[in-house]
């Protein structure tokens, strides 16, 4: 996939303007917290658990996905996360349309979609979607795929390059697990070509917080691929992450209050793809895959309708 990796300097500065970009919803296609760290996903399962998964797909081809699998290969990873693992809901990033539309139908008819497109824009302003290699794969985008309907599923507006490729966040409610989520694919570094040194993802990771805020904040989950490794002392683009996002939730792979690390994801060693929530954490895995660059993340929390909304700050 389109990755740059995240150097020792601190970027020479923040951008002096921002370009804020409403994406369109483009289809939404029918078809207590563990006090240690959370277990494995292949644990024995609890019925009043929801396992969800984050997982970038490496669909769009042109984008250094071609040695990743075909769309029969992706559809067998999730297939395999489903069947194996249990998971009732996806959040999926470099996926193309028409292969979502595809899984939901061949899941069966409990599975429903979302889909929101990536847009690349040019100096002129002029917009056009990215299609994904192969025929009759549809547009790249990011999307959701749920064991239930997805009502209320909308692209939230976040600032976003003004020469580049737009990514975004989408938001559904997920009525038959009880829960919200949020999808969110986050900038690359120097992603805006006419201003690489504006810096795009401190703003798009609080978007993403204001709208897991504004929906059932203890019901939400709030994830996918932010494009960053997580905040530390070796992180020298540690400020983009917004203090509360730590604070306030606990990460899938988070073992403690003042943990920040978690199990790589990427193919080059790093952790970038993240599941946040304030319901109870009961397993989280990271799952190996050669359909992908990124390897699918895990996780699994009480049922929101079988325990008590956990408070701010809940232990490990």
């Amino acid at each position: 996939m389109q990755r740059q990796m995240e150097t020792g300097n601190r970027l020479p500065g923040r951008r002096l303007g921002r370009t804020v970009a409403t994406l369109s919803l483009l289809a939404s296609v029918a078809c207590s917290s563990a006090q240690q760290a959370p277990a494995s996903v292949t644990a024995a399962v609890n019925p009043d658990d929801v396992a969800l998964a984050t997982w970038n797909m490496c669909g769009v081809e042109q984008w250094g996905c071609e040695d990743t699998g075909g769309a029969k290969d992706k559809f067998q990873q999730l297939r395999d996360l489903v069947g194996d693992l249990g998971v009732r809901v996806l959040l999926l990033q470099e996926v193309c349309s028409e292969d979502l539309v595809a899984s939901a139908v061949r899941l069966g008819p409990e599975w429903h979609s979302a889909f929101e497109p990536y847009e690349e824009v040019d100096a002129e302003g002029r917009r056009t979607f990215v299609d994904c290699t192969g025929e009759g794969r549809g547009r790249a985008g990011l999307g959701l795929l749920a064991a239930s309907p997805l009502p209320d599923a909308e692209a939230v507006p976040t600032p976003q390059p003004t020469v580049g490729l737009h990514r975004g966040i989408l938001c559904a409610r997920v009525p038959a697990q009880g829960m919200r989520v949020c999808n969110a694919h986050i900038a690359l570094r120097e992603s805006d070509t006419a201003h690489p040194d504006w810096e795009f993802r401190d703003d798009q990771l609080r978007s993403l917080m204001t709208a897991a805020a504004a929906g059932a904040d203890d019901r939400t989950v709030l994830g996918g691929d932010f494009n960053s490794p997580p905040p530390g002392a070796k992180n020298a683009t540690a400020w983009v992450w917004p203090r509360e996002l730590y604070a306030t939730y606990r990460e899938c792979d988070q073992k403690g209050d003042a943990s920040r690390k978690g199990r790589p994801t990427y193919e080059d060693g790093t952790k970038i793809d993240y599941l946040f929530t304030l319901l109870p954490r009961t397993a989280c895995e990271v799952v190996d895959t050669e359909a992908s660059d990124h390897r699918p993340l895990v996780m699994r929390v009480s049922r929101p309708d079988s325990t008590t909304a956990p408070a701010t700050g809940l232990p490990g």
